[in-house]
């Protein structure tokens, strides 16, 4: 489960890489803008059993299917993590994940803090927790308006669920505020590289140090 750094051509265990938000704080659009930055990168599509909406496709955006398929495949435990989120059921399931972190792949996670929580208790040290947040909840209610694609009580029900998820932000390893579209892409994407370059996700770092203690004792510049 090693990812080979071109660079210096050691071995780096892929990151889980999970991004979370209320709804419409852009989670989705800096999902989308990471995937395009790096193409190389696996991404979980999680089933649901929400309707599909206009412009989704099946199995880009998710995996569209039945409660009661979904309910079996929870029993026989497919899911990595699944929750309830607006009277729907999301899960992540196992089988690909493991296939691309068997590859070496970073892996990106579009869940909200339940999930984030579960595969954090999972995986540990590999899981990195992004919590994306609108700059005030006036504007998140204005970005959910503007998109005219839920009702008045939906709206509602979003923003009471926003607040309830902005309190588990403590739960993350990092909180950047969407106020500026690219800026906040930026950082995320900062985020992403600056953990692939942790000494504790790259075993191959053993050996390239030992290899220059090495040579530092054939060019008689080793201490004692």
């Amino acid at each position: 489960m090693a990812h080979r750094d071109s660079q210096f051509d050691f071995d780096r265990r892929g990151v889980l890489f999970v991004l979370s938000s209320p709804s419409g704080a852009g989670k989705s659009t800096i999902a989308r803008k990471l995937l395009a930055a790096e193409p190389g990168m696996g991404v979980s599509v999680s089933a649901t059993t929400r309707p599909m909406r206009e412009g989704e496709v099946d199995g880009r955006e998710y995996h569209f299917i039945s409660t009661e398929t979904f309910k079996a495949r929870a029993a026989r435990h497919e899911f990595l993590e699944w929750a309830h989120v607006f009277n729907y059921r999301y899960g992540t399931p196992r089988a690909p994940v493991k296939e691309m972190l068997a590859a070496g792949q970073d892996v990106l996670f579009d869940v909200d803090w339940q999930g984030a929580q579960q595969l954090f208790q999972l995986e540990g040290g590999d899981v990195v927790r992004v919590f994306i947040v609108p700059p005030s909840l006036r504007e998140l209610e204005r970005r959910l308006r503007d998109r005219k694609t839920d009702s008045e009580e939906v709206i509602q029900y979003r923003m009471k669920r926003a607040e309830r998820e902005l309190s588990h932000w403590d739960g993350y390893d990092y909180v950047v505020v969407n106020d500026d579209l690219d800026t906040c892409f930026a950082t995320v994407h900062m985020i992403l590289r600056a953990e692939r370059e942790k000494r504790s996700r790259k075993p191959g770092l053993i050996g390239f140090v030992r290899e220059r203690q090495e040579e530092a004792i054939d060019m008689g510049l080793a201490s004692r």
